[in-house]
């Protein structure tokens, strides 16, 4: 079964930065798409970004877009997550999740996805 977790959440202060990471194991197969989404209190989850496989095909989404960044290390079975420029509406639970598609899939529909992490704090506040 494939388990995701993530790490590297916190508190950052507005302008501030954080990397995500999320580490991947149980897998079954070498193909598979990888996204982040978050979560904040009293909304629906969103999509932030997504990375295929061969990392061809990357997406962003949602109001984040143009401050983050993703990435994948195959080597670790991680996909990490760069943000700057945090703002206090970035504060949310975001999630890793994993879809076994074609090398060049990407999505950010969370309906997508199969297997999710348990997810990591973020929170934007001075």
């Amino acid at each position: 079964q494939l388990q995701l977790v993530e790490s590297g959440g916190g508190l950052v202060q507005p302008g501030g930065s954080l990397r995500l990471s999320c580490a991947a194991s149980g897998l079954t197969s070498e193909t598979y798409a990888l996204g982040w989404f978050r979560q904040a209190p009293g909304k629906e989850r969103e999509g932030v970004s997504c990375i295929s496989s061969n990392g061809g095909s990357i997406k962003y989404g949602g109001s984040a877009m143009g401050r983050v960044t993703v990435s994948r290390d195959d080597a670790k079975n991680r996909v990490y997550l760069q943000m700057n420029n945090l703002k206090p509406e970035d504060t949310a639970v975001y999630y890793c999740a994993a879809t076994y598609k074609p090398y060049y899939y990407c999505s950010i529909d969370r309906g997508e996805y199969e297997y999710w992490g348990q997810g990591t704090q973020v929170t934007v506040s001075s």
